[in-house]
């Protein structure tokens, strides 16, 4: 195989019931030239391994071990094994069509001030499982759904940056940066986030671009258990954490944070209240004010201590 032109990255932690569908997704791609797949296992202790090596003899998959936990390790260590100038990113979880790293190299192929890229995600629910009635539109975006309609769209605010799941960006802005930010991201089971936001801002300061592309299309598998709405409080919670720290690495801690978090939470009780004859809208918003309380947390905690972003950054230097 003569050298990828685009490079498609898994980054899993104990994942393998879903993961050889992901990875046959991308190994199946009807792409024109060349590419390679690499799964980077983040630490994982059930059968991963396993699901890669039965496909191992495919001469476009690369296995890669990364015993440091975090999303954004993993992502790092993939884009530093990645032999192209292009890096995408599929969640372990989720399933690529079949022109999917076409679209993808084709835009950046096409723009060369173009850094970020992703494109519409679907959901993939569980047999005999139907959307239950308090789950909104907007919480549905924390299962990964993402449809900013069905026309390439330029993005230029950081809160509608493409889904981690479904990305993809140049390799020389990724450098640029200093890859991505080990402060945030997912870590083991804590549901911290937000790091696709923090890279799109740099992005967008920095002359480059950001695109929404919906033929590059992605769907999502919902976990069952994350059908629960003690999940949905969890990720709210993980949300509002997320903020903060985003904020902090900003330089943008302080009083400040107090006022904001402070007026989200009651925007968030009072339309609660509202739309209390709405199931979903009902739990959208109490859903918004609880990440609040962990917003709130987090800020009060960086005023009195050393941020929890700052103790991990020491703790990885």
């Amino acid at each position: 195989m003569s050298e990828p032109q685009i490079s498609a990255i898994i980054c899993t932690h104990n994942r393998d019931a879903y993961l050889g569908a992901a990875i046959d997704s991308l190994l199946e791609q009807e792409f024109a030239g060349d590419f390679e797949v690499i799964v980077v296992d983040n630490a994982s202790s059930d059968r991963t391994r396993e699901v890669v090596e039965a496909r191992l003899p495919h001469p476009r998959l690369h296995y890669i071990y990364e015993s440091v936990t975090g999303l954004s390790v993993a992502r790092n260590t993939g884009a530093k094994a990645a032999h192209s100038a292009i890096l995408t990113y599929l969640d372990d979880d989720a399933v690529a069509s079949k022109g999917w790293l076409q679209v993808l190299y084709n835009a950046y192929e096409a723009n060369e001030k173009l850094a970020i890229s992703g494109g519409k995600v679907t959901l993939l629910w569980p047999p005999g499982v139907e959307p239950p009635r308090w789950l909104s539109p907007g919480l549905a975006g924390n299962l990964g759904a993402y449809d900013l309609g069905d026309e390439v769209v330029y993005i230029d605010k950081p809160g509608l940056t493409p889904r981690g799941l479904n990305y993809s960006i140049r390799r020389s802005f990724l450098d640029q940066i200093g890859g991505f930010d080990v402060n945030l991201g997912r870590v083991g089971k804590n549901l911290l986030s937000n790091e696709e936001l923090h890279v799109t801002e740099l992005a967008l300061s920095t002359g480059w671009q950001v695109a929404y592309l919906p033929d590059a299309l992605v769907a999502h598998n919902v976990a069952p258990e994350r059908l629960q709405r003690s999940w949905f409080l969890n990720r709210g919670w993980w949300q509002g954490i997320s903020e903060c720290y985003r904020e902090q690495l900003a330089g943008r801690a302080g009083l400040g944070q107090l006022n904001r978090g402070g007026e989200r939470f009651l925007r968030g009780l009072v339309r609660s209240v509202k739309y209390i004859g709405d199931p979903a809208q009902r739990f959208d918003n109490f859903v918004y004010a609880y990440g609040q309380i962990g917003y709130l947390k987090s800020a009060i905690q960086g005023m009195v201590s050393a941020p929890e972003w700052s103790k991990r950054s020491q703790q990885s230097s």
